[in-house]
Formats: structure tokens, sequence, C-alpha cells
């Protein structure tokens, strides 16, 4: 008798397609398509001044694309960053953002407000429900800091942490929003060996758990090791997309590290303006976030 099995049937969770951002007369991205499935880790890589950042911000909406759409599970995105993470979309940044005099848990509990339903009045009053679900936040904030290793330091300030605890204790908030598609901005940044060891086989964690995962990272073995698929970024284009073997044997991709132009490759001058205007935006958009 012979037994056939069936191998679960590959979702996809995030549909870019035509995604273009342009500020003034820069185009930064350029029409970048990128779909993640179910059960898979993608990388995202380039030189600096790639468009990687300017991307993942266009994916989450903290930018209004150009041109193009994001789409996550069918359903097209509104280019608003709360609407974002309420549909299942969560992110970490490239600088660490974290509430620095919050402890390790309250930080956490943030994460847990797009989940949480109880309004105004029953915080305000303290209802039952409120209460119910002020506990349930709690455990499951404490499940996370578990999940990362960092059960143990939940009552200690996050200003304390050592550096590569913090990049841990930013992906618990994240999770805690329940997402179905974690966005890590360059989170080995920084690390040493040991810490970049022990972020890879937490992402391994958090795919197992069914939870897709799309990586922007500068450490090219760290992506070839983790990564399912890499997509490169060379002056906002994508240029090539596949396994890490097919990736790395890319003459475009070598080049494009080695610093070596190749044929319709931009020159250094526009990359700096690509650069200029990513950090005008990121410091516009930091700016107005303050101001509310």
């Amino acid at each position: 008798m012979t037994t056939t099995t069936t191998a679960p049937t590959s979702t996809t969770v995030l549909d870019a397609t035509g995604v273009t951002m342009r500020f003034g007369g820069l185009t930064a991205v350029r029409d970048v398509d990128l779909k993640v499935n179910t059960g898979e880790i993608v990388g995202l890589i380039g030189p600096n001044g790639a468009g990687k950042t300017t991307f993942f911000n266009c994916l989450t909406g903290l930018y209004v694309p150009t041109e193009g759409k994001v789409a996550y599970k069918g359903t097209v995105l509104p280019p608003k960053p709360h609407l974002v993470t309420q549909a299942g979309i969560a992110r970490t940044f490239q600088n660490i953002r974290l509430f620095a005099n919050m402890t390790v848990l309250e930080n956490v509990l943030v994460g847990r407000h797009t989940r949480t339903k109880e309004g105004l009045w029953s915080a305000l009053l303290r209802l039952p429900g409120f209460k119910r679900a002020e506990e349930a936040s709690r455990a499951r904030a404490m499940e996370l800091l578990e999940f990362t290793g960092l059960a143990a330091k939940a009552d200690h300030l996050a200003r304390n942490l050592p550096y590569g605890e913090q990049r841990k204790l930013e992906i618990a908030r994240a999770l805690a929003s329940e997402p179905g598609l974690l966005l890590l901005d360059e989170p080995t940044a920084g690390m040493n060996p040991q810490e970049t060891r022990a972020a890879e086989e937490l992402i391994f964690a958090i795919r197992d758990k069914g939870i897709a995962v799309l990586v922007i990272e500068h450490d090219i073995r760290f992506i070839m090791n983790l990564c399912d698929r890499v997509a490169v970024l060379v002056q906002g284009e994508k240029i090539v997309e596949g396994p890490a073997e097919v990736v790395q044997a890319d003459e475009r991709v070598i080049a494009a590290y080695l610093g070596e132009p190749f044929e319709g490759a931009p020159g250094k001058e526009e990359a700096a303006e690509v650069e200029a205007a990513e950090a005008e935006a990121d410091a516009q958009s930091t700016t107005e976030g303050d101001e509310k």
C-alpha cells in the first residue's frame, strides 16, 4: 500500500508590485516587485543607498509609494503604519527605538495595543473586561520575553540592557502585535559573532512559529545562511532574486559589492543623492511623529 502525503500549500503573505518611491525628481525605489510566502525567510540586500529602508517604509505605511501597491494576504494595505500593524505586519528599525525609561515588560506591553479591544471608559473605570484584557496582555508579554530569553529581565529598564538584548526586546515588542509577517531592518547591526548567532537562531524560531520574515541586512554571510530567497536592490532597482547560491554567483551582485560599475548602473553622485533624500524623509517623518 502506498501512502501519499500532501505538502502544505504555501500562501502569499506579502505581495508588493511595481513599488516606486520618488522624492521630488529623485527616484529612490523603482518598480520593485517582491513576494513573501508563509514559512519563508526572505532577505533584501544591497549596497548603501540602494533603497532598502525606503522600500521597507513603503511596505509599512511610513511612506506612500508614488506608484505600485502593497498587499497583505490579498488585501491592499492603507498607507498608515497603525493600520498596517493591525493588518498583521510588524517591523523593527535599523536604529533601535525602545522606550528607554520603561521596563522591558512595559515595552512589550506597548506592542500589544493593537490587539486589545477595551475602550477608554473601560480603562478609566477599571471595568472587569479591562482587567481581564490587561492580565491576558501581561501573560502574553511574559511568554514573548520567555521566547526571546528576556524573562529574567522583565523589570529592568530597557536602557540598561546590553545592546544585543535591546535588539531582542525590539523583536519581542514587534511580535506582541501577533504579526503574520515580521520585517527586520538590520537586526544584527553592531552585534558581535555570538550575538549574531543568537539572532539567527531566534529568527529561525520565529519562522518555525509560522511567521514569515523579511530581513534587510549588510552581513552577507548571515543573510545567505539564513534566507530561503534573497533579493538584491542596487540604486532602487531589483537586479536579481533567487536562492542564496544563485545570488552569490551573479556577476552584477559581485560588481555592486566590489564597487565595480556594470551596464546601466548609476554613478556615485546619484547614490549619494538617494541616501540624502532617504535621510531627509526619515528626519521629516520622525519630526511629524514627535509633533503628534
